[in-house]
């Protein structure tokens, strides 16, 4: 089956069905989530999303909310551009740290880390594309603590990165977080399938 590249509007459950499936949907989002996650670094958790990542994050919204159909278009604005479009994979990655103050100063050193990202396997590198909608580094140098980046491959970069037993490495070219990790096989194996 192909690859779904858009949640529309068809694919949008009423509440109230929603509702009746949500623990399912929950338990089931936990368990593919746990193969889509890696983190990277003492603070940094990458996230990465899929169609079914990003609708289960429009259905929670519109759980929570309860902005009912004047909600929904704002939502497919919002995750529909994180959902890769065949030769990419696209992620979330939180800064997380517990202590505000220790958070604080860390963001204020970490501007501009969402154009530092970064995948390398079989002899290649792919920099990691921030999310364009906004600017998650404020003109004084501050990271916000959620970015969104995405990774472009080609075809040849495709099947590279399929072929079980690749060693991927994803991390940060960023003077004051220079952090990177290896995709356990699990994870590499989970995150090809998001190709087309």
């Amino acid at each position: 089956m192909a690859q779904k590249h858009a949640i529309d509007r068809d694919d949008i459950l009423t509440m109230e069905d929603y509702a009746k499936t949500r623990a399912d949907w929950r338990r089931k989002m936990t368990v593919m989530k746990r193969k889509r996650r890696l983190e990277v670094g003492p603070f940094v958790t990458f996230y990465f999303e899929n169609w079914q990542t990003m609708w289960h994050q429009v259905h929670e919204m519109l759980y929570i909310e309860r902005g009912g159909e004047a909600q929904i278009p704002d939502e497919l604005a919002a995750y529909n551009p994180l959902v890769p479009q065949g030769q990419e994979l696209t992620a979330t990655f939180m800064i997380e740290i517990d202590d505000p103050d220790r958070r604080k100063r860390m963001l204020d050193r970490l501007g501009g880390i969402e154009e530092s990202t970064f995948l390398r396997f079989a002899g290649h590198e792919i920099k990691g594309s921030p999310e364009a909608d906004q600017d998650r580094t404020t003109a004084d140098g501050k990271a916000s603590s959620v970015q969104f980046v995405h990774f472009h491959f080609t075809q040849e970069q495709v099947t590279a990165f399929r072929t079980p037993g690749t060693q991927v490495t994803i991390g940060f070219a960023h003077a004051n977080y220079g952090h990177m990790a290896v995709l356990p096989d699990e994870v590499r194996g989970e995150l090809a399938g998001d190709f087309d």
